[in-house]
């Protein structure tokens, strides 16, 4: 570990120059390589799990003594599944399409050139993440397949894990003959290292940021390269007055219950006012039975006995606990204005039968997952076909949603001709 700030930036500068060179010779591997890499990867993790579960071990006990929350501990924590998921991961990458080179929307020009557009990779791109071990092992696989050199910043309560996980991603490399600085995870947990990863724009093209909220608004404000991030998972469930009350149920259960510390959970529940006297006891039945807390409008508190009376705070707030906001409201109309003040943009949902509504919600509400009659556990890179995500993105603009390998690509234009000059 480095104890000086001069040290700290030195060390830095260094990862950032290797990492740009290395980012030349990613970019030009192709696709055979890249795959053997990430088989080679997976086959490693497989073979060191019980290493794997052992340096877990050891953070998580860390990681207790230093009184982490619960929701940290639960993503901090590695399991035979969540290894499984990891080479899952991998596997799926390596038999998705390779996205770089790919070549479309060609036109042929009055000059007789022809002007298209080629997929390329991003470069060099910065993770800064706290707690999830898996992290490594996605941002590695989904930054080699799309032929970006990654930094990898794991936080300090993941250290023996993210270190354990770093040598078998470059065993990976070694076995594919890409360069180890390809994927290099940082050593110190200097909070220092942070700030200069975030502004070394030399060396780094893209910043994503995987944490808490505090992590992401200081990237946001300090980082002087383009941020990938979300910053809150408010999600909501609709339940509409012309929902399957069944379907309701699960979708709201599976929606709040599954795992409570994770940004694709539901943290607000709405219910059309013509079904609440009906519906919605039973469902805050479902809920409590869960362990959940309801805290409630002035309606929702009549309705549910054990609710609680929610503040105005309650519906923007993401809790990442047993809480649930609840709120009655009078049809579709309100419930999208309700969702579109107070949601994080992240993952929304309804629950109805009526297809013209349905599609109502999906256009109008704005955030970067809508759904028809689906938990919202399933905002996810992995459930949607990515192989993995680096990331979620609530912003607008470079990329929208899950992150995987397109959104670690851009597009440059190019021209083909024959001898054209113009005239």
């Amino acid at each position: 570990m480095m104890a000086h700030a001069v040290n700290i930036k030195d060390y830095m500068q260094n990862i950032g120059i290797e990492a740009r060179k290395a980012s030349r010779l990613m970019a030009s591997a192709d696709t055979n390589q890249k795959n053997i890499a990430l088989k080679a990867i997976a086959n490693a993790i497989l073979r060191e799990s019980s290493a794997l579960l052992a340096a877990n071990q050891q953070d998580l006990d860390a990681a207790k003594a230093n009184g982490l929350d619960s929701a940290m501990l639960d993503r901090l924590t590695l399991t035979e599944k969540s290894i499984s998921s990891m080479v899952e991961g991998l596997t799926q990458i390596a038999n998705l399409a390779d996205p770089i080179g790919e070549m479309s929307d060609f036109k042929y020009m009055p000059s007789g050139i022809q002007v298209g557009k080629m997929r390329v990779p991003l470069g060099v791109i910065g993770i800064i993440y706290e707690a999830r071990p898996n992290v490594t092992v996605d941002a590695a696989g989904l930054c080699i397949k799309s032929g970006n050199a990654a930094i990898l910043r794991g936080g300090s309560e993941a250290l023996h894990c993210n270190q354990a996980l770093a040598k078998l991603v470059q065993e990976g490399l070694a076995v594919a003959n890409l360069p180890a600085t390809g994927v290099q995870v940082i050593e110190t947990t200097d909070r220092a290292a942070v700030g200069e990863l975030i502004t070394m724009k030399a060396y780094v093209d893209v910043i994503v940021p995987r944490g808490g909220k505090g992590l992401i608004e200081r990237v946001s404000n300090e980082a002087r390269i383009p941020v990938i991030k979300h910053l809150d998972g408010n999600c909501h469930v609709y339940v509409d007055d012309d929902a399957d009350f069944d379907k309701a149920l699960r979708i709201v259960e599976n929606s709040k219950t599954q795992r409570l510390g994770t940004c694709n959970t539901a943290e607000s529940l709405l219910i059309a006012r013509s079904v609440a006297g009906t519906m919605l006891p039973k469902i805050a039945d479902m809920l409590s039975a869960n362990g959940i807390e309801i805290r409630g409008c002035a309606e929702t508190c009549a309705l549910v006995k054990q609710a609680k009376v929610a503040t105005n705070e309650d519906f923007y707030t993401e809790y990442l606990a047993a809480i649930i906001s609840c709120k009655v409201v009078e049809n579709l109309d309100e419930a999208i204005a309700h969702i579109n003040t107070h949601s994080s943009q992240h993952t929304e949902s309804i629950v109805t039968e009526n297809y013209t509504k349905a599609r109502r919600f999906l256009r109008e509400v704005d955030s970067s997952s809508v759904m028809v009659n689906a938990s919202t556990r399933f905002a996810d890179g992995f459930e949607y076909g990515l192989g993995a995500e680096i990331g979620i993105s609530t912003d607008k603009l470079h990329a929208r949603g899950p992150v995987g390998l397109e959104g670690l690509t851009s597009l440059k234009y190019i021209v083909l001709g024959d001898g054209q000059v113009r005239a």
